[in-house]
């Protein structure tokens, strides 16, 4: 993001590389149709790009941040634009993330739950955070996320397991403090 905000072009594509099919889905699960979610994603990294020097890796991994951002663009759009044709079901997608009902998915205490997640989720090892993400944010099935990483799919059931048992083990770590 350091690079980004200096205007460096190749970090911009980096950045779009690495999270673009990820906001894309968000952002067509969210959107009443395909165009105005493919102007969504254009929208959300062009605000990415103008408030990259905002992004501070010791309060939030970058695919909390680029999420965050991304959600924050979508519910706002959606607002003005009073277009829920496709709104609940990122209703939906945000309440089986933070575990939250429909109705209360966009309040700030299920805001900051979300944030909690992503940042545990950012913490597992790289498959398994590849596969939750991909799996639970972007929708993906898990056979399509073995053809995508030319993984079996019995090491991407193993390791979408594997996760899921850490971030329940890390949510139980932290009621019991």
């Amino acid at each position: 993001m350091n690079r980004v905000s200096t205007g460096q072009e190749d970090a911009v594509e980096e950045l779009y590389d690495r999270f673009g099919s990820l906001v894309y889905r968000l952002a067509y699960q969210a959107m009443p149709t395909r165009a105005e979610a493919e102007d969504a994603v254009q929208e959300i990294f062009v605000r990415l790009w103008r408030t990259a020097d905002r992004y501070d890796p010791k309060r939030a991994a970058l695919v909390t941040w680029v999420m965050l951002i991304s959600r924050r663009h979508l519910v706002d759009k959606l607002r003005r634009s009073k277009a829920r044709v496709k709104a609940a079901s990122l209703e939906e997608t945000l309440a089986r993330a933070s575990g939250s009902p429909g109705e209360s998915a966009l309040s700030m205490e299920n805001e900051e739950r979300f944030a909690a997640l992503l940042e545990r989720v950012a913490q597992l090892p790289d498959l398994q955070r590849t596969v939750v993400i991909r799996a639970y944010l972007g929708g993906q099935t898990l056979r399509q996320i073995g053809e995508e990483l030319d993984t079996p799919i019995g090491t991407i059931k193993s390791a979408l397991s594997r996760a899921l048992v850490r971030l329940r083990e890390r949510v139980g770590e932290e009621a019991t403090t």
